[in-house]
């Protein structure tokens, strides 16, 4: 029997799979185990992987066990460890045992699940486990699918394929179903969010064929880096006494730049009787709604809005990609997206007794993705989810007590969730290179961002595996960086 690979071109027997596979999931442990003493920022330079790889792909097969060393000597050292205890820069991208476990399983399965029809099961497990989610996070009734009807959620890849989508559903609903005939036509649309909203919303008009310059900026508060409510009042109402159309506002909780959190209610408000659709960003710090304490902060105005999107492979111990959006009107969605050719049609889909998701977003095919969303929520359970939230928090806040305690730094915002926002007094080329220089160290690694004019370094929170300990020894890592 074949032990070193599939040299002849055949398949790895059922006996050869379960070797290798057992030596990937040994491999995956030990590098987890190792994560504590590898540099958190890669230390190559460009092109170094590369020049390492054939330049040919090879003409007979390989041994896996080739592979797995190459695992460790080529792509290792290129990598930057995002599952590593003391990686916080930008956001969290998080993973867990029982998501890793997960995704596997979606992996070996290999259902495509473009239709109800192609896995049942595919669908429906999906609609269930949102509608948990929906319920863990303590969203209104009307975001979810089963017993209510009219709303629903579905996976995503990422919180940008969901803004786009949701674009889409909001211009199909403004032109009552024209534009996914006739384009966007004539009219002057115009689409806000902050300044400190995500690119993304700027990419997804472009992809809508809204063009970017329809795009308004809308000014934050200085102290909160919030959106100033009063500033997006004045310009809808110039925007319509200019002959435009306001089409979509979006409201961001949990900013890239300092987790700033807008006031969805007042927001909500401002736009009544304007005929604009709402949408929540809440890519980062929606999850973090699992816990009751933080849900008004979060959530406060939601029911307002036409749709929500969070990432549970952010900080909910979810192996990306898994970003879930909901919307309080699934027809929105599925009248702008929705195409049948013959070869998708079947008795399932024309009964309408069933969910078709291809409907939900850009893309026709679909993996298994809830299958690592499920694994989840069903082995930490909700206090288990609580108390990984929780913990970052902790965590976030014994790093804002060390610098409020040092007068050489400074907080640039209030702590927000599991983010710290902070620089030191030196000023702005200080604090950058200090940075650099605990970047370099590869004992942390932490990124940048720029609020009203100066720069100022970011500490978020989210792994699993980061202690108290990584904390401090951060700290200590910063100060000698000095």
């Amino acid at each position: 029997m074949r032990t070193d690979g599939p040299a002849d071109g055949s398949h790895m027997s059922p006996e050869e799979f379960r070797r290798h596979g057992h030596a990937a999931i040994d491999w995956i442990a030990d590098y987890w185990e190792g994560l504590d003493g590898l540099p958190v920022l890669s230390q190559v330079t460009p092109g170094d992987v590369r020049r390492r790889l054939p330049a040919e792909p090879p003409e007979e097969g390989e041994s896996f066990d080739a592979l797995l060393a190459d695992l460790d000597d080529i792509v290792v050292p290129g990598l930057t460890h995002w599952q590593h205890p003391r990686f916080f820069a930008y956001f969290p991208a998080n993973s867990s045992p029982a998501a890793i476990l997960g995704d596997l399983l979606s992996s070996g399965i290999g259902a495509q699940g473009m239709i109800w029809a192609t896995s049942p099961a595919v669908t429906e497990v999906e609609q269930v486990v949102v509608d948990w989610l929906a319920q863990a996070l303590g969203l209104p009734d009307q975001f979810r699918l089963t017993d209510y009807g009219q709303g629903g959620g579905v996976i995503q890849d990422t919180a940008s394929t969901a803004t786009f989508t949701a674009l889409l559903a909001a211009l199909h609903s403004a032109t009552s179903g024209t534009a996914r005939d006739n384009g966007v036509g004539s009219t002057k649309w115009t689409v806000y969010g902050s300044s400190q909203a995500h690119s993304s919303l700027v990419k997804a008009t472009m992809m809508a064929g809204l063009g970017s310059e329809c795009v308004r900026s809308v000014d934050v508060d200085p102290q909160t880096q919030a959106m100033d409510v009063s500033v997006l009042e004045r310009m809808l109402a110039d925007d319509i006494d200019d002959g435009f159309t306001p089409l979509f506002v979006q409201a961001a909780v949990g900013t890239t730049s300092t987790g700033a959190i807008d006031d969805v209610q007042a927001i909500a408000e401002a736009i009544d009787g304007v005929g604009v659709w709402l949408h929540v960003d809440a890519a980062w710090a929606g999850v973090a709604a699992v816990c009751p304490e933080l849900r008004d902060r979060i959530l406060g105005g939601v029911h307002l809005a036409r749709s929500i999107v969070t990432n549970p492979h952010k900080w909910l111990l979810t192996t990306f990609d898994c970003s879930v959006l909901w919307v309080q009107e699934r027809s929105a969605l599925t009248n702008a997206l929705s195409i049948t050719p013959e070869y998708l049609r079947n008795l399932a889909s024309e009964s309408g007794a069933v969910v078709d998701y291809r409907d939900w977003h850009p893309q026709l095919g679909r993996r298994f993705r809830s299958l690592k969303l499920w694994a989840v929520l069903r082995t930490y359970g909700l206090e288990g989810l609580r108390a990984h939230i929780r913990q970052g928090v902790e965590l976030a806040e014994h790093f804002a007590g060390l610098v409020r305690d040092d007068e050489r730094f400074e907080l640039v915002t209030e702590r927000s969730l599991s983010l710290v926002v902070f620089r030191l007094v030196d000023g702005d080329e200080a604090t950058l290179a200090a940075m650099h220089r605990l970047n370099a160290s590869g004992t942390a690694y932490l990124s940048h961002t720029v609020v009203e004019g100066r720069a100022a370094m970011r500490l978020a929170v989210g792994s699993w595996r980061t202690t108290l300990e990584d904390i401090d020894r951060t700290w200590e890592a910063l100060q000698q960086a000095l």
